[in-house]
């Protein structure tokens, strides 16, 4: 197998790309220094077709690296001829090629083995050879091989052993389980029962049944689910006819031979005792690994756009961490994210102090200048949230509330890392502090979470751990880098993100700013322990250094590239002042009046690069998340019982999952828009339309208090 051939063609890429991106890779270069500085090598290759190529790299040498162990073993073995040969190279995933070493594989006492140890092989190949007179007959031969010592008393057990060998040559074929595989994935039927009378989540798969290859991936992880909580026993079914009818044709020789009925018998043997339990759990396997990881991939891709949300700049913001009797926690941070003040207050029972609650919060209103007040969405959100509502109509100070997530926050505070950043708090104090950080800048607040704690995906806790962590890292990694962080105020939480740096270099960055005072400049980051130039060259382009006295240490222009920016702003008449003050707004139109080419060669850069210069030095410190929409702020309230069909309300997408999306439409309950309410065109998944973070109107269809379930549409009414 050519890995790099079989890139290019999944991927719908060029040779080439492929060839130099994999150099690159096996040199050492992180995904997102790939992504950001080696355009020209890569043909600008975006990270989400990095990260892609990578992990299917990382696959198709795994299968080399076993095909290569396989010739190996069955070399050692002298069997290796070349017709496996071939069908090794040819194997295009690890089934396929632990089926050919099947045969080969040292076996556990089987009663196939049992059999051959009495001798009873040559039987079996008699029976096999199927000749149309047999003389003596087969019972005869069969006689013959009666051996009390042995352990063979009769001739059945003779024949009996025989067909236990038979049925275990069938087994181990590579070929006859490929073609099996295929002909029960594509005719055969999944079947799920209740096993309990209660009602639950999974009644609707209590009486269920559908064709294998149409099951959606999201039935699938429900199905495996409830059948691991012991709701459903489940099943696969097939017509056992066609899967012997093709046994048959492949194995019996001629319908005139007296063995025909012995290898009949085996072959039915070998299907329903060996092959079918054994592809039953096959095709079960590839089902879930096939949803799991289109679940990662949505995991992921929601996980990206709740990353890049608009951070609340330059807003002090009360973190209302809601609760019933140990109260309400409140964390005050100022704008640069700094914790002013805490308090508690008990507004909901049992204790319902509401005036004295209010009295607390108007004094750190008017002390801090409060902007925006985030409530958490969990235990006592809605009662906080009447609350807050209520309290604001009775001051005069411009505020404003939102309903924050505040998934992962109770992770966040009793980890160590929330002990270390806020060791005189307790558990609840700095879940406050977490909800307010989380809207004045999500990515910087939420790195410090676990992925998988962040309640945006489907099924998570289900996933392959190794592979959901690596996905959900590279993730996190792409946006920090996308962002890039300022190096004298980042945590080493957000630092460990950075391209080329690890949890241990973060912590000496940290470490060396404040035994050292702020970083001057991006080259001071060499004497930090353990960033030697490779590491160097792959963070520096990062991390942003807001006081340098060089102002492209506050832009997203490699080190590598300075002496191209500086002869571009010089080739125009620029000065570093005028990148400091926004001035450059008329290099994009000078340098495409003249022929970018020529600039390039001139220059000796690529285009690519040169044109993300120029979009550096334009906007210099820029944050790519601030051309995306900001929260909705509210100041009243909307309950669940306000609302009624054909209402037209204003919502932000939470989740997106395969069959719709939830809508936070400030009633405390996210409403779902179900993939065929979202467009009027037809779409296969919801993430083609909507993303995390998305300001929608919606319109309500229905309303089940009881169930708390509200249904929405993104579609106009009919008339």
């Amino acid at each position: 197998m050519n890995i790099i051939e079989v890139l290019a063609k999944e991927l719908n890429i060029k040779i080439e790309q492929v060839e130099k991106t994999v150099a690159l890779i096996d040199e050492g270069n992180t995904i997102p220094f790939i992504a950001r500085y080696r355009k020209e090598v890569t043909g600008s290759l975006d990270d989400n077709v990095l990260r892609d190529l990578d992990d299917r790299l990382k696959y198709l040498r795994s299968i080399e690296k076993r095909k290569n162990e396989v010739r190996e073993l069955i070399i050692a073995q002298e069997k290796m001829t070349p017709a496996i040969e071939t069908a090794i190279e040819d194997a295009k995933t690890l089934t396929e090629v632990d089926d050919i070493y099947r045969p080969f594989r040292p076996k556990r006492k089987t009663r196939a083995s049992v059999a051959k140890e009495k001798g009873l092989e040559p039987l079996a190949m008699i029976i096999l050879e199927q000749k149309e007179v047999y003389k003596p007959s087969i019972e005869e031969i069969a006689q013959t091989f009666v051996n009390e010592e042995l352990g063979v008393n009769t001739a059945d057990e003779a024949l009996s052993g025989a067909s236990d060998i038979i049925a275990e040559l069938v087994s181990d074929n590579a070929e006859y389980r490929k073609e099996i595989r295929r002909i029960t994935f594509e005719y055969g039927m999944l079947i799920s029962e209740g096993t309990k009378e209660e009602d639950s989540v999974y009644s609707q798969y209590y009486e269920y049944s559908e064709q294998l290859y149409k099951i959606p991936p999201h039935r699938i992880l429900a199905i495996n689910r409830g059948e691991k909580e012991e709701f459903l026993k489940v099943k696969m079914e097939i017509s056992n006819d066609l899967i012997l009818n093709y046994l048959y044709y492949q194995l019996i020789a001629t319908n005139d031979s007296e063995a025909r009925k012995y290898v009949i018998k085996a072959v039915i043997d070998a299907y329903e005792r060996l092959i079918a339990p054994s592809v039953e759990r096959e095709i079960r396997n590839d089902l879930f690994d096939t949803a799991g990881e289109g679940a990662i991939k949505l995991f992921a891709d929601n996980l990206k756009h709740l990353l890049m949300q608009t951070p609340l700049k330059g807003k002090t913001v009360l973190g209302f961490d809601p609760g019933y009797r140990t109260g309400c926690k409140l964390g005050v941070v100022d704008k640069t994210g700094k914790v002013v003040d805490t308090a508690v207050v008990y507004p909901t029972k049992p204790q319902e102090k509401i005036a004295e609650s209010e009295e607390i919060i108007k004094k750190l209103i008017r002390r801090h200048g409060i902007n925006i007040i985030a409530i958490g969405n969990g235990t006592a959100s809605k009662e906080s949230e009447i609350f807050i509502a209520n309290l604001l109509k009775k001051i005069p100070e411009e505020v404003k509330y939102i309903v924050v997530s505040e998934a992962g926050a109770s992770v966040y505070s009793a980890s160590k890392l929330g002990a270390d950043e806020f060791p005189d708090f307790d558990v609840t104090q700095r879940s406050a502090v977490s909800i307010a950080r989380r809207l004045q800048d999500p990515l910087a607040e939420l790195v410090k979470i676990d992925p998988k704690s962040i309640g945006v995906g489907q099924y998570q806790h289900d996933m392959k751990p190794a592979r959901l962590d690596g996905a959900l890292t590279g993730v996190v990694e792409d946006c920090v880098n996308s962002v890039g962080v300022d190096l004298n105020t980042a945590s080493h939480s957000l630092l460990s993100y950075i391209s080329g740096i690890n949890a241990t270099v973060a912590k000496n960055i940290v470490k060396f700013r404040e035994e050292n005072g702020e970083f001057k400049s991006r080259t001071q980051l060499l004497k930090v322990p353990k960033i030697g130039n490779k590491a160097y060259e792959q963070c520096a382009g990062f991390l942003r250094v807001s006081g340098s006295s060089e102002i492209l240490d506050n832009t997203g222009v490699h080190p590598e590239s300075y002496d191209v920016a500086r002869k571009l702003l010089k080739k125009y008449e620029f000065t570093e002042n005028d990148v400091r003050s926004g001035g450059l707004g008329s290099l994009t139109s000078k340098i495409k009046s003249d022929n970018l080419q020529k600039i390039c060669d001139e220059l000796s850069v690529g285009e690519p690069t040169l044109l993300d210069i120029v979009a550096e030095l334009e906007k210099p410190g820029r944050d790519v998340r601030d051309t995306l929409p900001p929260p909705i702020l509210r100041d009243d309230i909307l309950n669940i019982e306000d609302l009624k069909p054909d209402m037209m309300l204003v919502g932000t997408v939470r989740n997106v999952i395969d069959f719709g999306a939830f809508v936070d439409i400030s009633v405390h309950q996210d409403g779902l828009v179900h993939i065929s309410e979202i467009s009027e065109k037809y779409i296969k998944h919801p993430s083609e339309v909507l993303s995390v973070g998305d300001i929608v109107n919606v319109r309500v269809l229905s309303v089940d208090i009881k169930k708390k379930r509200i249904a929405l549409s993104m579609k106009p009414k009919k008339q």
